[in-house]
């Protein structure tokens, strides 16, 4: 089955977020069909849930993320993935220059949208087997030297910072990660588009 690797830091505020948010947004699409969605820090605070502020900002919009553990990144998550989507180009460049053979595949999260928003349209919508080639495709504009916006990459920290903060960067993930899906796999069917899957009615 597809895989989707998210990243940040300590594992704990963001990732875990930008996980939850994908996860809903790609079951709403594709039921069990969806792809796996796992999440990990490359200082991962090993064992810990997620920020209280976190699990409260998610819920607000929706997800529920109150049973996350945090994990250390381990070089098997990253070989295992079929994208890795980091939260900052910090997580990025550690995950390439540790595992070069990954560079391919890795990107932060909002690189990675604008590299597949800059693609021509899909003809159709796609189904979750077609992760592997859209990253294929994203890496392909990246390397022919399409930046996207380098000064807008990263999704900011709110360790240490009020409620609101929190809320905020929710708020920007569950965003970015709707625009993700939208961007890997074309509009989607009437039937997922109402919350159905694609066996349904």
């Amino acid at each position: 089955m597809p895989s989707i690797l998210v990243i940040c830091t300590g594992n704990i505020c963001r990732s875990p977020m930008a996980e939850g948010f994908l996860r809903a947004t790609l079951r709403r699409r594709f039921g069990d069909r969806a792809p796996t969605v796992a999440s990990a820090g490359t200082t991962g605070w090993e064992g810990s849930a997620a920020m209280p502020e976190s699990v409260e900002a998610a819920e607000e919009r929706g997800v529920d993320i109150s049973g996350h553990v945090a994990r250390r990144l381990i070089r098997g998550d990253v070989f295992d993935a079929d994208v890795v989507v980091a939260m900052a180009a910090e997580h990025r460049d550690a995950v390439s220059q540790a595992m070069p053979e990954a560079a391919d595949r890795t990107f932060t999260l909002k690189e990675l949208v604008r590299l597949l928003e800059a693609l021509p349209p899909t003809t159709g919508p796609l189904g979750p087997g077609d992760l592997p080639d859209r990253v294929v495709k994203a890496d392909e504009v990246r390397r022919g030297g399409f930046a996207g916006n380098p000064h807008d990459e990263d999704i900011v920290d709110p360790l240490g910072l009020p409620l609101e903060s929190f809320r905020a960067i929710a708020w920007e993930l569950d965003e970015w990660t709707a625009r993700l899906t939208q961007s890997l796999y074309g509009s989607a069917p009437a039937a997922a588009a109402a919350g159905l899957d694609e066996e349904g009615c």
